[in-house]
């Protein structure tokens, strides 16, 4: 699972030339899962979304989370986070989990953060839309982070 996180001042998302959605103070995440993701990863990535420590606090010192200062979380799926440009021009994206598959670990990613989270408002995209996604990046501060699932690795080197 990977995750690419901009501090902002605000985000908005459109479809086909309509708002969908939009918030102020706080974090555009795009989102992109890998073929042997699970859900075992939830507890970990939400409780890093929501901690992150990347908002000023009174002495301008990177200190607050998300949470600290009621702000807002926009999710949006992305699968080519995971593209790959080791070789040639074009990206490969044979390590992106299926559409289906990846659809759904999304939809219950964002059920596990309402469920987990419900004081932050909580933003999401239309998996596998076309969005524009008009932001005003903070500072700029864009963090990526990423995780495999280790039981999935452990399968994989046997």
């Amino acid at each position: 699972m990977k995750v690419v996180v901009q501090k902002v001042k605000y985000s908005k998302l459109w479809i086909k030339n309509k708002l969908v959605c939009s918030i102020d103070k706080g974090l555009m995440i795009l989102i992109g899962f890998k073929f042997l993701d699970n859900e075992t990863l939830f507890e970990w990535f939400a409780n890093k979304l929501v901690n992150l420590r990347i908002f000023n606090d009174d002495t301008g010192k990177m200190n607050l989370s998300v949470k600290d200062i009621s702000g807002s979380l926009m999710i949006i799926s992305n699968f080519t986070l995971y593209g790959d440009v080791r070789k040639g021009f074009r990206p490969s994206y044979s390590s992106a989990m299926d559409p289906a598959s990846a659809k759904l670990l999304f939809n219950k990613f964002v059920d596990y953060l309402y469920k987990n989270y419900p004081n932050i408002n909580i933003q999401t995209g239309v998996f596998g839309e076309m969005m524009e996604i008009e932001l005003l990046n903070d500072g700029p501060v864009t963090i990526i982070i990423e995780k495999s699932n280790s039981e999935n690795s452990e399968i994989i080197k046997n």
